[in-house]
């Protein structure tokens, strides 16, 4: 669910949009996402959605008949965008200088 809204689509979609939307949140940006979503009839549409820090977004379980729908571009790209809100640092080799420096 979304603004009152209720909007269908596959759970590797959902999970993305959740987990960019929070990292937004964290950063204290926000972002238009756009997803595939299952339409009106059943037939595939897009839905653009506005996410951050005070964006409302619930998932649920629903059963379906057919196949889930997938979309591993979308989530590449939303989990891309979440790494760039999240940086990580990794520890140093042994015998860099930055790690004799500080030994």
């Amino acid at each position: 669910m979304y603004a009152g809204g209720e909007y269908l689509t596959g759970d590797e979609i959902a999970l993305a949009m959740l987990e960019y939307g929070e990292a937004l949140a964290e950063a204290g940006g926000a972002a238009m996402v756009e997803i595939p979503i299952i339409g009106d009839e059943g037939r595939p549409s897009r839905a653009t959605f506005l996410v951050g820090p005070s964006s409302q977004i619930v998932a649920t379980d629903t059963e379906v008949p057919g196949d889930e729908l997938v979309d591993e571009v979308v989530v590449a790209d939303l989990r891309l965008l979440t790494r760039r809100l999240r940086p990580v640092a990794f520890p140093a080799e042994e015998g860099t200088p930055y790690v004799e420096d500080f030994e």
